[in-house]
């Protein structure tokens, strides 16, 4: 269930630059620091936004991912200077590709959790209203795919409970189970070319797309979203700027080696913290002034 997010009510283009620089930092920074803290922040953030589900959801696919990751990479990718054993194979097995894919791992799990928080907070209105006039055909596709998922497991469960309620269902017989399963994709599938097509229609109806035509939206540009993107582009310029300085460079191969401490680096890693740290901080500042409210009110 998607909790009430401070950090939504901001501007869209504010909510978009802090995922830009969310999402490509953790896919460009190898820093082993750096990937835990991402993964800290869009752990935490995700549990803020879907409660309780969104920890079981990632805990659920993160840890058999991450697993995964980590042993497929040694398996395959023998390089490296540091021999710990030789496989069967022959192929030895090194320090450098077993860190090397716990990395990885976590870099995956941490770029999907936080895609799913963007998924939560960049709903289809903002989509289009940031993309609608640029590109309009874009925006719609976009839109549409970012709900796709959400709305085919929703409409899953609701076909597959309709199916269990007349009994159709049977958890004993495996053939039966798959032959239920079937008809319930079916359905779920149908449902959603039926539902693109009739949005379609309505928006062809609308005109949308078409030179000229305007649409009302609520977005503005307030105070509080200048501050805020002032913030994301300070802090996100200062930590692009120790990347680009190389004092947060960290690589795997053939030696483990990098920057994980010094002066700079560890000001890059406060920056980082405190640019990833942004909708934490709103949510609480704002719940503290809610109690307050409350307060001064009884």
């Amino acid at each position: 269930m998607k909790r009430y997010d401070s950090f939504s009510g901001y501007h869209p283009i504010v909510n978009l630059m802090y995922f830009i620089c969310t999402i490509g930092y953790a896919l460009a920074f190898t820093n082993p620091v750096c990937l835990g803290i991402s993964f800290i922040m869009a752990f935490t953030y995700s549990v803020m936004l879907r409660g309780d589900e969104g920890a079981r959801t990632n805990i659920k696919y993160m840890i058999p991912l991450v697993l995964l990751t980590a042993l497929l990479n040694p398996a395959f990718s023998h390089q490296g200077s540091t021999i710990l054993a030789y496989l069967p194979s022959g192929n030895p097995l090194t320090l450098e590709s077993l860190v090397y894919g716990i990395a990885a791992a976590f870099t995956l799990v941490t770029v999907m959790c936080w895609f799913s928080c963007f998924n939560t907070v960049m709903t289809s209105d903002k989509m289009v209203y940031l993309f609608g006039k640029a590109a309009p055909v874009l925006s719609m596709i976009l839109s549409m795919t970012l709900r796709f998922i959400p709305d085919i497991t929703a409409q899953f469960k609701k076909v597959y409970n309709a199916q269990k309620a007349m009994g159709y269902t049977a958890n004993g017989k495996y053939f039966v189970r798959i032959r239920t399963g079937c008809h319930v994709l079916s359905a779920v599938v149908t449902w959603a070319l039926e539902k693109a097509l009739i949005t379609a229609d309505s928006m062809r109806s609308r005109g949308y797309g078409l030179p000229g035509r305007t649409a009302y939206s609520l977005f503005r540009f307030r105070k509080s979203d200048i501050r805020a993107m002032l913030y994301i582009l300070v802090c996100g310029g200062y930590v692009l700027a120790g990347k680009t300085g190389g004092y947060i460079d960290f690589s795997y191969y053939p030696r483990i080696k990098g920057n994980v401490a010094g002066y700079m680096t560890m000001s890059v890693y406060i920056v980082y913290v405190l640019l990833l740290c942004l909708p934490i901080y709103v949510q609480i500042r704002d719940n503290r002034r809610i109690r307050n409210c409350k307060g001064d009110q009884r």
